[in-house]
């Protein structure tokens, strides 16, 4: 099988033209085109009006090694990758203990899977509840505004995830196709087929609901034991020299001790009172760099012109997403200091996100559909530890948290106290004033949005950079810093504020069993990459099980 890149064709081209350019390309005569299928599809919107569709091809030839002669030095013909998985290991018929995973996320839920498709029976704990009960515990807050502090956004079977735009695309470096089997494993839980093959395919919430169902049965049906409400207050830990120890199981809330040498932590970016605990046992944690700011909203049909021209609604582009950076120039706002576009939502609405009492977080969230009138992304400002000691000058690795809690306990105060975000036109941000009411754009966000002035809602820094980076935008996006466009605060949960680092095996650096893992770990951003790094760790759970 060949492996034929950058093959482009016109937006509105017939079927057969796919089928003629690829024997154009190739160079190929009658009866040499055995068959072909698409290995993945994007865009280049570059010119308006003249949107092409690109296409990655696996292709069946007659003869495959004289084409590959043909082509040696072409770069976009070469033999198309083996991106079938294998499992590392198999279940011994005996052991002593069962791997525990802590946390179902995407993280957790994939290392659950493979494990359970290996034969290790894993126990996998949710402080949180299953995936429909959460949903109505996290509409709660959204319709009444009841918190529910173990099950919401952040906490329950699927994590963070569920409630997002569902995106199943990553960056990361996956040279052994660990993504391939996480499209494959959503692709038998229900997700449509054709995120194989979509340069950035997603799913939506309300899919991502039954896929996380059908995901779990299929772990039960294999032996795991998935167990909800089941809160890890502590790790049982055995000292091995004066700065190495090793796990030998957890704590529940309730008591109850589950023994095990091999514990994968996936729990997740907001398991705060869980980084406490791991800190006050010692485990090896330092602070990380995130970053903070606002959601911001457009109509959808702003984006979609400037990014689709004349083609905007073509029903293969579908809602136009967009990619933005820029890096603050002005030393009010720290010379090169990022601001950049975050986790972007064609479509879809802005939520609500605490999973603590008196606080105010946002996030976005689409359908599978991606219809709903507007626009929203993080508009965020990149930190690091030196950003947090006004909040924590203890030099803690926790001190990032510190920061958080400040910044979302100041938007509760903003939006008043009842789980409104503050809110604030971008013309008025840019100008300096507060704002009264909202234009054209009316803010997605429920429970409700609170107008007004969001200056004391980030750092000063934070402040100063966002308004400079607004214009800069506008320039790329026409109408991206249009007067009625909202911003809604504050955004603090892009990533973990912490690493719990691991060795080359996985395991913390300091405490053998432990498996850091997923974005609360800082090893992922994401679904997908947050997947990719559950498998990792799975393999490296079974390795050190068999003895490999």
């Amino acid at each position: 099988m060949l492996r034929l890149t950058d093959l482009k064709l016109p937006l509105d081209h017939r079927g057969a033209d796919l089928e003629q350019a690829i024997r154009t390309r190739l160079k190929l005569g009658k009866g040499e085109l055995r068959g072909f299928t698409v290995a993945k599809r994007s865009h280049d919107a570059r010119k308006r009006g003249a949107i092409a569709l690109i296409y990655a091809l696996d292709v069946e030839v007659a003869d495959e090694a004289a084409v590959l002669a043909r082509f040696a030095d072409d770069a976009h013909v070469h033999p198309a990758p083996d991106t079938r998985y294998r499992f590392v290991a198999q279940a011994p018929a005996t052991r002593v203990h069962r791997p525990i995973v802590i946390g179902l996320g995407p993280c957790g839920l994939f290392a659950g899977l493979v494990l359970a498709q290996m034969g290790f029976r894993p126990i996998i704990l949710d402080r949180g509840k299953a995936v429909r009960e959460r949903t109505r515990d996290t509409w709660d807050l959204w319709r009444k505004r009841n918190l529910h502090p173990e099950s919401n956004v952040q906490f329950g079977e699927g994590g963070a995830g569920t409630f997002s735009d569902g995106k199943l695309y990553s960056q990361i470096r996956d040279p052994q196709h660990h993504g391939r089997k996480v499209l494959e494993e959503f692709v038998k839980a229900g997700a449509p087929e054709e995120i194989l093959w979509i340069n950035k395919p997603h799913i939506g919430t309300f899919r991502l609901v039954t896929m996380v169902e059908h995901m779990r049965g299929t772990i039960e049906s294999l032996g795991g034991e998935i167990r909800f409400q089941q809160k890890v207050d502590d790790l049982i830990l055995q000292a091995e020299g004066t700065d190495r120890q090793r796990i030998r199981g957890v704590v529940l809330a309730g008591g109850e001790e589950i023994r095990s040498d091999h514990v994968v932590l996936a729990v997740g970016h907001s398991a705060r009172d869980t980084f406490a605990m791991l800190h006050a046992r010692s485990v090896y944690v330092e602070a990380k760099p995130f970053s903070i700011g606002f959601r911001v909203e457009h109509p959808q049909a702003i984006i979609d012109r400037a990014r689709f021209g004349p083609q905007a609604g073509h029903p293969l582009l579908g809602a136009a997403d967009y990619r933005l950076v820029h890096h603050a120039k002005g030393n009010h706002a720290g010379n090169g200091r990022a601001v950049y576009s975050f986790c972007m939502c064609p479509g879809g609405t802005v939520v609500a996100a605490t999973s603590e009492i008196g606080r105010v977080v946002t996030n976005g969230m689409s359908q599978y559909s991606r219809n709903e009138r507007n626009a929203n992304a993080a508009i965020v400002v990149g930190i690091d530890p030196s950003d947090f000691v006004p909040f924590d000058g203890s030099g803690s690795p926790l001190a990032g948290i510190a920061l958080q809690r400040a910044l979302e306990s100041r938007a509760y105060v903003l939006g008043g106290e009842n789980y409104n975000a503050p809110g604030q036109l971008v013309g008025d941000f840019l100008a300096g004033r507060a704002s009264r009411e909202f234009g054209e754009v009316l803010p997605s966000f429920k429970p409700g949005v609170t107008p007004g002035s969001l200056d004391s809602a980030l750092p000063d820094y934070a402040i100063a950079a966002i308004r400079e980076a607004m214009p800069a935008f506008d320039r790329q996006i026409k109408g991206f810093a249009m007067h009625d466009a909202v911003f809604t605060g504050v955004e603090t949960r892009t990533s973990s504020p912490i690493r719990i680092k691991r060795d080359d095996t996985l395991q913390s650096l300091n405490t053998a069993g432990l498996y850091p893992a997923g974005e609360g770990a800082g090893y992922a951003g994401g679904i997908l990459s947050a997947g990719v790094d559950g498998i990792k760790v799975a393999e490296a759970v079974a390795r050190s099980m068999v003895g490999g």
